[in-house]
């Protein structure tokens, strides 16, 4: 009997891509033959995005591009876009299987069974309050250096341009020792770096009355011998305050490296967002930052172009990110999503503006860049070498502590390994150095 073959799709965050690896490693405990998305197979899993509109059509693109592939494999759907839009899905003609956001671990069980009677199974249940943590592990990753271990789910913010809270639903937490074991199992498989991750990474322990629970966990990661770094995905700055960074500066292995979601750097904007903090004390959180580590990485996500976003309230976001000096951000366009309150905001700011706008913030955002990766020059750095450079064999590439890429000569010795590395200079997003010493 032939080995049957299962490849899968991901749209979205890194949580979608750890679910991913969740299901893969399922199929294959059952024996599946794992392929690559563009090999034939024999069942084809689309993990979809719904963040944005944007999300929605490359979900469908997606399944139709598998559907049109894999003319004869089982096609199953799941995740956010399936969870908001199962009708929609389920209208795709050769759509076998639609779950949600949940029921991910029945997606064998949910296939096998659509791939003996050619049926077309939908599982899409609606939140409830108290819904439990569905509770998926992995034993490995793509990355063999770097592993993401997704500790919550859910969202209670309900920010007025997010889809995100009714696509996963109210603030579930992974038990604690169900991550540490993930995390012991991940440093015995050789990975070198943890990243936590969830949807609304900060909420971690809430659903739990346990507010200081995400610091507990650092505590007891921060003791593994084993491990050299922790690093943590999107935090909402309304969690922070002196304490809470005053604790995080003093754990060993953490990366001084933290993504705070700003959004806009004006309190009218910020408050039509029903984002929970000020740009003054957003401001606070990271002067507090630098008077522990002045090199710090201070990263973050801006939306231009949100409904009602006066030229005034554009300057301002232009000069916040210019008196903070991010070392990178993101920036997106405002998009509207329907079911969010400000898709229904009349004051909509027309296409043309939110693009000049983005390319100016674009420029300050480069420059800002430079200005925190100039700092580095003559500096010592440990770096964690990953692969060789893609357009350039005689290279590596690995990443600091800060999350600034390295690039020095290729040595294979090195790779997978801390290494001393003196900067030298820096061209585009790398810096450059030779190496000093492996650790």
């Amino acid at each position: 009997m032939n080995q049957k073959k299962v490849a899968i799709s991901t749209l979205g965050c890194k949580v979608n891509q750890y679910e991913t690896q969740a299901m893969l490693e399922m199929f294959e405990k059952k024996g599946y033959q794992v392929v690559a998305e563009k090999d034939a197979a024999d069942i084809f899993v689309i993990n979809t995005c719904t963040v944005t509109h944007s999300g929605d059509k490359k979900s469908r693109q997606l399944i139709r591009r598998a559907l049109k592939n894999n003319p004869n494999a089982v096609i199953a759907v799941v995740g956010c876009y399936s969870q908001l839009e199962p009708e929609e899905v389920q209208r795709i003609e050769g759509v076998h299987v639609i779950l949600g956001t949940q029921n991910r671990h029945k997606i064998v069980h949910e296939v096998e069974t659509a791939m003996h009677h050619r049926t077309k199974t939908i599982h899409v249940n609606k939140y409830e309050k108290n819904h439990p943590y569905e509770s998926l592990s992995i034993e490995k990753q793509t990355e063999m250096t770097r592993a993401y271990v997704k500790i919550q789910d859910g969202c209670n913010q309900y920010c007025s341009y997010c889809i995100i809270p009714f696509a996963r639903g109210p603030v579930r937490s992974r038990k604690e020792w169900e991550v540490l074991d993930e995390v012991e199992h991940l440093i015995s498989k050789g990975y070198q770096e943890i990243v936590l991750t969830g949807i609304h990474l900060t909420s971690y322990g809430k659903d739990r009355n346990e507010p200081k629970a995400l610091l507990h966990l650092l505590d007891k990661l921060d003791s593994f011998t084993d491990l050299k770094r922790i690093r943590l995905g999107s935090l909402d700055p309304a969690w922070f305050n002196d304490q809470t960074i005053n604790k995080l500066m003093r754990y060993k292995k953490l990366c001084h490296h933290f993504h705070l979601s700003l959004q806009s750097g004006t309190d009218r904007i910020l408050k039509k967002m029903k984002r929970q903090y000020s740009a003054d004390q957003y401001w606070d959180i990271v002067k507090e930052f630098r008077k522990h580590d002045p090199y710090v990485a201070i990263t973050t996500d801006v939306i231009t172009g949100f409904p009602g976003e006066k030229e005034e309230d554009f300057q301002k976001t232009c000069r916040f990110l210019e008196i903070i000096g991010f070392s990178d951000v993101h920036i997106f366009k405002y998009s509207p999503r329907k079911g969010t309150k400000a898709a229904d905001d009349p004051e909509q700011i027309p296409e043309n503006t939110k693009a000049k706008r983005s390319n100016i913030l674009e420029a300050i955002v480069k420059m800002g860049k430079n200005e925190y990766m100039d700092q580095f020059i003559g500096k010592t750095v440990e770096v964690l070498f990953e692969q060789c450079a893609s357009n350039d064999p005689e290279m590596m590439i690995g990443h600091t502590a800060e999350y600034l890429k390295v690039k020095t000569a290729y040595d294979q010795k090195l790779l997978k390994k801390m290494v001393l590395v003196k900067v030298l200079d820096f061209e585009m997003d790398y810096l450059r150095g030779v190496v000093l010493v492996s650790l």
